[in-house]
């Protein structure tokens, strides 16, 4: 994909068309996020497919958007296997009768599948391949998760060759954590200070209705759901200190100070900044700058350190330049280190909490991040937005943003 659109901005350099074009983001909306339960989340009887299609109608019919302007849609979804299987983006546009001209691409970048296909989005758009993108992203956990995938491994064989694993002491996600929290010394005391934290904002902006705007209620099950599930209002830090570790006996890392396992999806509308126009749509924001790039695969979730510093060099730009970010919260160690590296300014990070209380659904997270993100900027009255995330496999990413 990248060595396409790379061929297609030399192409169009080369033959004169030089201006690239401004890719603006008009809507986004997400679900609120269920728990990965099979028998208690919110979603235990909604196809994941369901979950993304309904994102896809409600960011277009905020807008009121006629479909068949769609070019493209591009979706986020980790594992793609059962019911997230046959590529769930396309069966997720299709099966709420939306129109069947517009293509569909899904994306596998793990945690920052979403992230990607908004990057994607953009890329299309700023070099004139597309005019109108969707893209989003969905993750059902509760139906297909760990445990199913690594069942489907078993089976059908495992996800690492052999060439692979002599090169690399791969260790798992949790264990990469604990790593990461030796290497930077960060305490369970500072950990659990951090979830405790993400509770506490998420409980507080649900409160406010910080959230309201971007949420679109679900009905399942005779229930409608307007809030996300896995805040724990009642949580405390000696509550959070009872926890045992899950991944290393002795060790730090714990369910209380990780992202939950979890049950989502998100959309954006993007489009050119002349398409916008012309279709009478107020541009919230313009995407200013993305980067996605290597780490060590052994240690794997400190991407986010080296992607937020090259983004703002590229930029030219510090952290203080930025007014808000969104780290994602996959263990408390990975926004810890990065808050050790780059010295922020805390109250503008993870504002309304993080996915240690609002939850990770893999595929949807990034998309997620990057809406309330949106929201946030407007709401706050801000200009500047960051998103950066870890990614399983050793990938960071991060997105700039600025309100318009």
């Amino acid at each position: 994909m990248i060595t396409f659109i790379m061929f297609v901005i030399d192409y169009r350099l080369s033959s004169g068309g030089s201006t690239l074009h401004e890719a603006v983001i008009v809507e986004a909306v997400r679900t609120p996020v269920g728990r990965g339960s099979a028998e208690k989340g919110y979603y235990r009887t909604v196809h994941p497919a369901e979950l993304l299609g309904r994102c896809f109608v409600e960011v277009l019919g905020r807008v009121d958007l006629d479909a068949r302007e769609v070019e493209n849609v591009f979706g986020g979804c980790v594992h793609q296997i059962g019911e997230q299987s046959s590529g769930i983006t396309r069966n997720a546009w299709l099966g709420t009768g939306l129109p069947y001209t517009t293509g569909a691409t899904t994306i596998d970048t793990r945690c920052g599948s979403s992230q990607q296909a908004i990057h994607i989005a953009a890329t299309r758009i700023q070099t004139g391949v597309d005019t109108v993108v969707v893209a989003g992203g969905v993750e059902h956990m509760g139906h297909v998760g760990f445990k199913v995938n690594d069942a489907a491994q078993e089976q059908f064989g495992r996800a690492y060759s052999q060439e692979l694993l002599d090169r690399y002491a791969l260790v798992s996600q949790g264990e990469a954590a604990e790593l990461i929290a030796e290497r930077w010394s960060i305490s369970r005391e500072e950990m659990d200070e951090l979830a405790l934290r993400s509770h506490r904002l998420a409980q507080q902006a649900t409160v406010d209705g910080k959230f309201e705007r971007e949420i679109l209620p679900i009905t399942a099950d005779g229930e409608t759901h307007t809030t996300d599930q896995g805040i724990r209002p009642d949580t405390s830090l000696e509550a959070l200190a009872q926890l045992k570790p899950s991944f290393r006996r002795g060790g730090n890392i714990t369910a209380g100070n990780s992202s939950q396992i979890s049950d989502g999806a998100a959309a954006l509308l993007l489009m050119s900044s002349e398409k916008a126009d012309a279709f009478g749509l107020r541009p919230r924001a313009k995407v200013l700058d993305q980067v996605s790039l290597g780490v060590d695969p052994e240690t794997m979730l400190t991407g986010p350190i080296p992607a937020t510093a090259r983004i703002l060099a590229r930029n030219k730009m510090t952290l203080d330049d930025v007014d808000l970010v969104e780290v994602n919260e996959a263990f408390a160690p990975v926004v810890l280190a990065w808050a050790r590296e780059h010295q922020p300014d805390m109250d503008r990070v993870n504002t309304r909490g993080g996915a240690i209380a609002l939850g990770h659904p893999l595929g949807a997270t990034g998309a997620r991040l990057m809406t309330t993100l949106l929201h946030a900027l407007e709401d706050e009255d801000k200009e500047i937005g960051l998103v950066t995330m870890c990614c399983g496999g050793g990938i960071g990413t991060a997105s700039l943003i600025q309100r318009i």
